[in-house]
């Protein structure tokens, strides 16, 4: 009944209107139809039998029928309810479905998984990397994250300091863990197929306190408020969202050995990760902290 149910367009038109379907644009929904992107996407989370992995907007399951014959647990996290329900009934008990927006929904889960991927819709891919890497336990147990996403964001994500690209989500994704293009997957592996190119994206979570992790996303947010003003303007900012004195502030920065004069785009982000060392160390209020 399933069979080539994900590599065809036509099958998934007719599969999407028998079950009274529709993609959501606001959701920004498209299929993976080419098996060798699938294949590829796998190979790069590489799962094996005894893991248990994440899978965060599975669609119709194309990438969840290769994860539930290679992984030991398969938890799917799906927003649009009439694809939890075709899910349902092409994989039954073989795998676990947590419904609502995968931002929210990750945070709630108790149990912890060793890999995580997904296609990630468009609209709410940097969110939902963001809940997953400012997670208060998921950076430090999972060993790898695998995401297609738009190239544009791809390249943020690996963006370094001194790059038009380079942004707080560089900042998060650079201190929480090492992430890698794989490589590019053309409008054409999807349907409906994007106006963008779209890329692999490969994370290797890196072990960094809790604590230090979320007060270097809020330093790096806050300086890049006001990316054209330098450091020394844009301290009260930061001050404002720690609950501190700009001098105090100041002060911290430059313990950090970050020149007041430079820019948030020309601080490598280990001075950031210094920063919010400097700033944790000196008893920052953390009330501010936001994770969207």
């Amino acid at each position: 009944m399933f069979d080539g149910i994900d590599d065809a367009p036509r099958r998934i038109r007719e599969l999407l209107d028998s079950n009274g379907l529709s993609l959501k644009k606001r959701w920004g929904q498209n299929f993976m139809i080419s098996p060798s992107a699938r294949e590829r996407v796998v190979d790069e989370l590489d799962p094996q039998p005894h893991e248990r992995v994440w899978e965060i907007g599975p669609g119709l399951g194309g990438i969840t029928a290769l994860l539930t014959a290679r992984a030991g647990r398969v938890v799917v996290f799906e927003v649009d309810h009439g694809l939890i329900r075709f899910l349902e009934r092409r994989f039954g008990d073989r795998i676990t479905i947590v419904a609502g927006d995968a931002a929210r929904t990750v945070g709630e889960r108790s149990d912890e998984p060793v890999r995580i991927v997904g296609n990630l819709p468009y609209r709410s891919a940097a969110a939902i990397i963001s809940a997953l890497l400012e997670h208060p336990r998921l950076p430090a147990g999972v060993t790898r994250m695998v995401f297609t996403v738009q190239r544009e964001m791809a390249v943020r994500m690996v963006a370094r300091h001194g790059s038009s690209d380079y942004s707080p989500f560089s900042v998060l994704c650079r201190i929480a863990s090492e992430p890698r293009i794989v490589g590019d997957v053309s409008p054409g592996s999807f349907y409906p197929a994007p106006q963008v190119v779209s890329s692999i994206v490969s994370l290797e979570p890196q072990p960094v306190d809790l604590a230090v992790r979320r007060l270097c996303s809020v330093c790096a947010r806050s300086l890049f408020a006001q990316r054209r003003k330098t450091i020394g303007n844009t301290a009260r900012v930061l001050a404002a969202a720690l609950g501190r004195e700009p001098d105090s502030v100041r002060a911290a920065i430059q313990a950090a050995g970050i020149d007041l004069r430079s820019r948030a785009e020309e601080i490598p982000v280990e001075q950031y990760l210094r920063l919010a060392s400097v700033l944790s160390a000196a008893g920052s209020s953390d009330r501010e902290f936001y994770s969207g």
